[in-house]
């Protein structure tokens, strides 16, 4: 059983003053009390340094005394400003890192406007049960949720025709040194009744989303073909996707668009990591189990306009529309690339 700590009484605090009359020793002291020598220590060293003689009955008073002070109050004290700052900024679902990051960025010198990350996972968890914690946990990106283990069985899907592979994409393409490289993807709605296309450029994290009327091979090549031709030609290079049937149109898919399409590995989330990523930020915004079929074009391209707003340390906390308009510029001198 783990040993439970109790203060030195008034009764042992005698004990030691009498002792220490003596020139008894610190270990002496212990064992007659049967407490660890660094107790004893520490309550000899809280002596005052102009007296240097221990007084049991002052000593009773300071400890007494010490119990009665207030501790230290929580920097994210629920009603304080700073705490109305960061719930504000979670509601905008804004990870903690980045509300730490930008925190410090707005006010490096003033400590007492700056947070941890770590300190913002504190006061959410450690906050009394009720409406505000659920809120403030409901922000989060994995909010009660478990993760499932994929799949490992043997792929039962038709083999798409005329695929190529991811190995053999260029390397510029694995190096993200050189944009117009996306990686796409499809989230699906409750019983997969309904989809949303997601593409998310390499280089920026930049994110567009397509509008699905379903999950078959002409709605997902026109609407592809839709929201990537708003892009300029020159940031329209390749496309990494998954094996999944409504791929199967992937030779007009690059007609339309110039769009070139390498295909994964089957099971392998990993090569194409951005996505899958950017697919579990959108679930804050359209949960598992929803119907994707409500939202609009326009809804989705303001869903994908708060995700490009917000920060990613990735991109030196820059946001992905600011590193996506700084190649944009650059191409501004290049009218022929534009679309």
């Amino acid at each position: 059983m783990p040993k439970i700590y109790t203060h030195l009484t008034i009764q042992e605090r005698a004990v030691v003053m009498t002792m220490r009359d003596d020139q008894c020793s610190i270990r002496s002291i212990a064992k007659r009390l049967c407490r660890a020598p660094s107790s004893i220590s520490r309550e000899l060293q809280r002596t005052p340094s102009d007296t240097q003689v221990y007084d049991a009955n002052l000593a009773h008073l300071q400890s007494e005394a010490r119990r009665l002070m207030p501790r230290r109050r929580p920097k994210l004290e629920a009603g304080s400003v700073l705490f109305q700052v960061v719930r504000q900024y979670l509601n905008l679902l804004w990870s903690p890192q980045q509300i730490s990051h930008i925190l410090k960025g707005m006010w490096p010198t003033e400590s007492d406007k700056t947070v941890s990350h770590e300190t913002i996972y504190n006061a959410i968890y450690l906050h009394p049960r009720g409406a505000l914690k659920r809120e403030l946990i409901a922000c989060l990106r994995h909010h009660n949720q478990l993760r499932k283990p994929r799949s490992r069985g043997t792929d039962r899907r038709g083999q798409i025709k005329d695929m190529q592979s991811i190995h053999i994409r260029p390397p510029e393409i694995e190096d993200r040194v050189i944009p117009g490289h996306w990686e796409g993807d499809l989230i699906k709605g409750e019983g997969n009744r309904s989809s949303v296309g997601t593409l998310v450029e390499r280089t920026t994290r930049f994110v567009v989303l397509a509008k699905m009327d379903n999950a078959g091979t002409k709605s997902v090549v026109d609407s592809f073909s839709a929201v990537l031709n708003r892009e300029p030609q020159a940031l329209r290079k390749s496309m990494t996707y998954d094996q999944g049937r409504e791929m199967h149109g992937h030779k007009i898919l690059t007609e339309r668009t110039g769009v070139q399409i390498y295909f994964a590995d089957p099971h392998s989330p990993w090569q194409r990591g951005s996505n899958e990523n950017t697919n579990g930020l959108l679930r804050q915004y359209m949960p598992k189990g929803s119907d994707l079929s409500i939202y609009s074009q326009e809804e989705l391209d303001a869903i994908a306009l708060s995700l490009n707003t917000r920060p990613r340390e990735t991109l030196g906390w820059k946001t992905p529309l600011a590193v996506y308009t700084e190649h944009m510029i650059r191409l501004q001198s290049q009218p022929d690339s534009i679309h």
